[in-house]
């Protein structure tokens, strides 16, 4: 058997080299045991999360069954009356509708990318963006952070309300921004596991006041379009937020149950390499024992 020095030179205190391997056969197994401990806790936690997940996609798919008429029915306002953005008005206003929380698939990035895009094409200068929800401003603000005036936080921990779409609403209209016309960037649900990226129309008093046809709503004054215009902007949000917290729900669902499934296959893995590295100790200590009880006969 062949002995080697400890770290201080002295060849009087040694250390067997079966004795370094059983340690270092020791200690992969624990880290092994470790990192096992851990992945079935992310499965529990993932799982979990998958539950709540659909019992809150339940209920935004019914809230959002009687939100779409709000949105539905300010846009065939601007449709019948032929609004359109005003020439000698280039400023536009984008928001973006996204949330506060992640872990949902790429349901926030997809809607800061169609603004990304269109930060990138000519004319950029004239865009401002609203950022509704945290996520939305992470991605935009480390590029983009001169184009966007206002965040709205807090968006996502609870079901929306037209309350809170009023609140938005507010905050964009008294923002001192003056534009022409704009977009609502949202999540359109399709179906539980698809969404897709679509807009609503935003113009400006303006612009709905010089629409060719505008006369066929009969005692429509300055002051009525003024409050049609709140009350249209709030309706549009609401109907944005309840599209977005459906697909929002529905993408963490998919994407709890997905890693649910890769976790567990990696315990899978990993208790096979676990059973095979104790194994290969048991077996070796085996060996020694008989090399040395043969030795001695």
């Amino acid at each position: 058997m062949r002995y080697y020095p400890s770290a201080g030179g002295d060849f009087d205190q040694k250390t067997p080299i079966k004795s370094q391997k059983n340690n270092r056969n020791m200690a992969t197994l624990k880290a092994i045991s470790m990192r096992l401990k851990s992945v079935k806790n992310i499965q529990k936690i993932t799982q979990s999360m998958k539950m709540v997940s659909a019992a809150k996609y339940t209920r935004a798919e019914r809230d959002l069954k009687a939100a779409r008429p709000y949105g539905e029915g300010a846009v065939q306002f601007y449709d019948r009356a032929e609004v359109a953005a005003p020439e000698d008005e280039p400023k536009q206003l984008y928001i973006a509708m996204t949330s506060d929380r992640g872990l949902c698939g790429a349901v926030h990035t997809g809607v800061s990318k169609v603004i990304r895009t269109r930060l990138n094409e000519p004319g950029a200068e004239n865009i401002k963006v609203i950022c509704v929800g945290d996520k939305s401003r992470a991605i935009l603000q480390r590029l983009y952070n001169k184009h966007i005036i206002s965040v709205a936080n807090e968006i996502g921990r609870l079901p929306p309300t037209f309350l809170d779409a009023s609140e938005i609403a507010g905050a964009i209209l008294n923002s001192g921004y003056e534009f022409g016309s704009g977009k609502i960037v949202y999540n359109k649900f399709k179906s539980v596991v698809s969404y897709e990226q679509s807009d609503l129309p935003l113009f400006s008093q303006k612009a709905v006041e010089s629409a060719p046809k505008l006369a066929t709503y009969d005692s429509l004054d300055a002051d009525v379009i003024q409050s049609y215009m709140e009350f249209s902007l709030s309706s549009m949000l609401f109907y944005a937020l309840k599209e977005g917290a459906c697909s929002e729900q529905s993408s963490r669902m998919t994407a709890m149950d997905n890693a649910s499934k890769n976790a567990g296959e990696m315990i899978e893995k990993l208790t096979l390499t676990f059973n095979r590295t104790r194994q290969a100790v048991i077996t070796r200590e085996l060996i020694e024992i008989i090399s040395g009880a043969a030795a001695l006969d």
